[in-house]
């Protein structure tokens, strides 16, 4: 079962370079808790690594997190980057059930490190060097993020739509069967490219990019979180999720929500 919010009896949290901080925060002291980094397809790809553990009966609880403080890799001077992108967070707990079927119907994931050069926070600084004549290690740092925006853009109208019919063939579904697209909210165009090849009405496409730019890991959560409240998504309607950015990653989840 998947629904939004969170909650304090989990078993184990997934998210993005604040697991620990955040079970500390909420008091889960009996929570294992890991950050998986995947940019902007680390949601989906944390949604998937948790059903497995309720598949395999590991866990009973998981909360799943995609949250991203970009502004922080900014370089504001950047017209190309600074303009696009956003901080946010946001949550969905996958909770396992006796019997019926799985909220996860389908997925499907890959990853290209050959194309990381088109949208990177590149390591800068010499490296860790050992400790000599009382003096500590040098300090490495990131620089500020880098995006090829045409590139990236060309990638991910590629990728969407393919990914998605692939986590469709996976779950054994049509396009038809979608009720709604939530995808990483990168891009007003990328979304609907993927809309119109898989036959999703505009009016189906789950979109808050206009109120917060781009959010990474937190942008689908978010958004769905917000589709959620408005009573727009029901229990029991089909949901597929895309994420797809740096490293390069692209991701596709087919849920059943609720």
């Amino acid at each position: 079962m998947l629904t939004a919010g969170c909650i304090l009896a989990c078993l184990i949290i997934l998210a993005l370079r604040i697991a620990c901080h955040l079970q500390a925060a909420i008091g889960a002291t009996g929570a294992a808790a890991f950050d998986l980094t995947a940019a902007c397809s680390g949601f989906v790809m944390a949604l998937v690594t948790g059903s497995q553990y309720i598949r395999a009966g590991t866990y009973k609880n998981v909360l799943v997190i995609g949250a991203d403080a970009l502004s922080r890799y900014i370089d504001w001077r950047d017209r190309a980057t600074c303009i696009l992108f956003g901080d946010g967070c946001g949550a969905v707990v996958l909770t396992a059930r006796d019997g019926g079927e799985c909220g996860l119907l389908g997925l499907d994931m890959h990853s290209d490190g050959n194309g990381m050069r088109h949208l990177n926070c590149a390591y800068s600084g010499a490296g860790m060097k050992p400790l000599s004549n009382g003096h500590a290690s040098d300090e490495g740092s990131y620089s500020n993020l880098a995006m090829n925006g045409q590139e990236v853009f060309k990638f991910a109208v590629r990728a969407v739509p393919t990914v998605i019919e692939a986590a469709l063939e996976n779950a054994n579904m049509q396009r038809e069967q979608i009720d709604w697209l939530v995808m990483h909210q990168a891009n007003m165009r990328i979304m609907s490219a993927a809309a119109d090849r898989l036959g999703v009405p505009p009016e189906r496409v789950v979109s808050n990019l206009s109120q917060y730019g781009n959010t990474s890991a937190a942008s689908i959560p978010l958004a769905l979180d917000e589709a959620v409240r408005r009573g727009d998504i029901k229990p029991g309607e089909v949901l597929a999720m895309a994420g797809f950015g740096a490293g390069l990653t692209w991701a596709s989840a087919i849920v059943r929500w609720g």
